[in-house]
This record gives C-alpha cells, sequence and structure tokens, in this order.
C-alpha cells in the first residue's frame, strides 16, 4: 500500500478528518473526534511505512502471532493497538480490512448521538 492509497481510503471512510495534533510529522485519521489511524510522514519518505491501527485484544495478539509485519503498537497502548509495516507481503485488501476495523471500533465506541450525525453525514 502506497502513502496515496492509505490517505485516500481512511479519508473515504464516513464522517472522517484529518489531523496534525502531535506535530507536522504525524498524520492522525479521526472519526468523532478519536483517533482510529496514524502514520509517520517521515517513515514514508525513508521507504519505511507503517500505520498504528486500533484493534481487538484478543485479535491483535492473534494477528502478531500470525504476521511478522504487526508489533505491537508504537508509542501506542500495547493492548489496543498495532503497528503494521506496510513494506512487507501484507496486501492492500488485508491492510484495508484491518483500516476497517480500527474505524468499527473507535465509531462504536462513540455516543449513539455522534454516530447517527456520522451516519446522516453525506460522503
Amino acid at each position: 500500500m502506497n502513502l496515496e492509497t492509505y490517505y485516500e481510503y481512511c479519508l473515504s471512510k464516513k464522517g472522517v478528518s484529518e489531523h496534525f495534533p502531535f506535530d507536522e510529522d504525524t498524520l492522525v485519521f479521526k472519526v468523532g473526534g478519536k483517533m482510529f489511524a496514524l502514520s509517520s510522514l517521515s517513515q514514508w519518505e525513508k521507504n519505511e511505512p507503517s500505520v498504528n491501527l486500533k484493534c481487538d485484544p484478543e485479535r491483535a495478539q492473534e494477528l502478531r502471532a500470525e504476521y511478522d509485519e504487526i508489533k505491537p503498537g508504537y508509542h501506542m497502548s500495547k493492548v489496543h493497538w498495532n503497528t503494521i509495516a506496510l513494506n512487507g507481503n501484507l496486501s492492500t485488501s488485508f491492510i484495508k480490512e484491518l483500516i476497517d476495523h480500527s474505524y468499527d471500533l473507535v465509531f462504536k465506541s462513540l455516543t449513539k448521538k455522534i454516530q447517527n450525525e456520522i451516519i446522516e453525514l453525506e460522503n
């Protein structure tokens, strides 16, 4: 997956916005004001792209055991976040599935009011 595909896919999700809350290097995608994906732009430039994605704790353990490219979240809660190296053998469709899972977890954690506001948005 390249940066443009990652960027466009994350922004295509309903109610998503992009931010740089930490510095001008760390691109963060949020839904309902909560992070679901983040990545260092300088790592992309170094050809060492990775993304941090939220994950169900049990599934996170299974993914880490199965894929060398998936590690505990860098600078994040290692229970709920994975860091996924994108220059390995993971397919774009699988990475999109992981992005979807992260988005869905965060979306479901939002209040019903915020969920309904997002559902009613036109994308």
